[in-house]
Order: C-alpha cells, then sequence, then structure tokens
C-alpha cells in the first residue's frame, strides 16, 4: 500500500468529498440536516463544493457563489450548533487524514476549521458557545486556541 500523498488537484477533490458526504450524510448529528431539512442532491452539490474547495487551495476555479446563504436557510429551519460544526471539522479532518498527508490537505483542514468558526459565529452571533456537547466531538473552543496561538 502506498503512503498518502497530498492533495494534488481536482479529482483528489472529488474523491475526498465523496468520502466526507458519505460520512457526514450518515452521521446522526449532522446527516439531517443533509438528508431532511436541505434534502441536499449530492451530485448537483458535489460540483460546487468541488469548485469552493479547488478555489480556497489552487486558486484555479471559479466560486461565485455565497456560501453563507445556505447554512443561513438551514439555521432558520433548524439551528446549527457548535456541536454540529464541531462534528463537521471531525469528519472533514478524519476524511482527509484518511487520504493524503502534506502541506494542501493540512491547509484544507485547517481552511475548514476557520469556515466552521466564522459560520458559527455569523449564524449565532460573536458570543456563540463554541465547547459542543456529546463525547467525541471537536469542541470548536479548542480550534479557536489552535488558532491563537
Amino acid at each position: 500500500m502506498c503512503a498518502p500523498r497530498d492533495i494534488s488537484g481536482r479529482d483528489d477533490l472529488d474523491v475526498v468529498l465523496r468520502r466526507f458526504y458519505r460520512a457526514a450524510f450518515a452521521d446522526p448529528l449532522i446527516g439531517p440536516f443533509f438528508t431532511e431539512v436541505a434534502g441536499t442532491d449530492l451530485e448537483v452539490h458535489l460540483p460546487r463544493i468541488a469548485d469552493f474547495w479547488e478555489r480556497a487551495l489552487f486558486r484555479t476555479a471559479d466560486y461565485g457563489r455565497d456560501a453563507f446563504a445556505p447554512h443561513a436557510a438551514l439555521h432558520s429551519a433548524r439551528p446549527l450548533t457548535a456541536a454540529h460544526f464541531g462534528r463537521w471539522v471531525q469528519l472533514w479532518h478524519a476524511t482527509l487524514d484518511g487520504l493524503h498527508t502534506g502541506p494542501l490537505a493540512e491547509r484544507a483542514k485547517a481552511q475548514g476549521e476557520r469556515i466552521a468558526l466564522a459560520m458559527l459565529r455569523r449564524l449565532a452571533g460573536p458570543g456563540a458557545g463554541t465547547e459542543g456537547t456529546g463525547g467525541g466531538f471537536v469542541p470548536l473552543a479548542v480550534l479557536e486556541l489552535r488558532s491563537a496561538a
């Protein structure tokens, strides 16, 4: 078996995103946001989110959408909490760690953490709790500490 390599382009992102969303859709905490609240069609969603990540990591794709708006709509239907974003980060890290290692994989993890914190703060306000609840979740407070270091 080959050692994991870094993310090298759109094909790698497509694999990462498919694996991540399979886990996210099946997750008992965040899965319902995709399956019940948003009714996400993965085949429609994947090219858009791949454009987002390709732009974030490689600056090679056009992404002119408002990434916040769909999350605000979800939050209006069912509030998103620190535990939800913490679980998203945990699954994102696990997916990346299972497939890739290197500077771009680390950048994708760090960017995911920044996005989770920014979304939570915009949705719940700057004083939003970042502790999360429940065993096994990445408390977003840990990410705040890491980003401050």
